[in-house]
């Protein structure tokens, strides 16, 4: 695990009608403010979107439709984690949030078509001055294949 990263467990409320899913409070003790929410479609499994950094906003990210896998590294040299690696799994059938702090390097990929990652973040994104430093998504090796269990 990397210090401040947080993979929550999320409750699905299901009834006739459908489900319900809470994917963050401002009550929740990982939250820190609202900057803005959006989402991201990949049309097809095995789009790479990765890695970037904050040094400001924090990332909550939650995959409303399909599934994908996160790959994180903490690049915090004050950190106890400092340059631990930690790969998550989730989706529908595994609903969970992702907790990003700033300095943690985060990227995923959609492990099936027409996946959808909703992601709130604490500031709004700025795009003449974008908080974030961006590296390929090999800079850690071979973290993206799917290995056989």
């Amino acid at each position: 695990m990397i210090k401040g990263v947080e993979v929550v467990p999320l409750v699905v409320r299901a009834d006739d009608r459908g489900y319900l899913i809470e994917i963050v409070r401002a009550t929740d003790p990982y939250f820190t403010r609202f900057g803005q929410v959006y989402i991201v479609g990949d049309m097809a499994r095995g789009t790479i979107r990765a890695f970037h950094k904050h040094t400001e906003l924090w990332d909550w990210f939650f995959i409303g439709h399909g599934s994908a896998k996160f790959v994180l590294k903490d690049d915090r040299p004050n950190s106890p984690t400092y340059g631990e690696m930690m790969t998550v799994a989730t989706g529908e059938r595994n609903p969970s949030l992702i907790v990003v702090p700033p300095g943690v390097y985060h990227g995923w990929m959609s492990l099936e078509d027409d996946t959808q990652l909703i992601s709130t973040a604490s500031e709004v994104y700025n795009r003449e001055k974008p908080d974030e430093v961006r590296i390929p998504p090999d800079s850690f090796g071979d973290v993206w294949t799917v290995k056989g269990r």
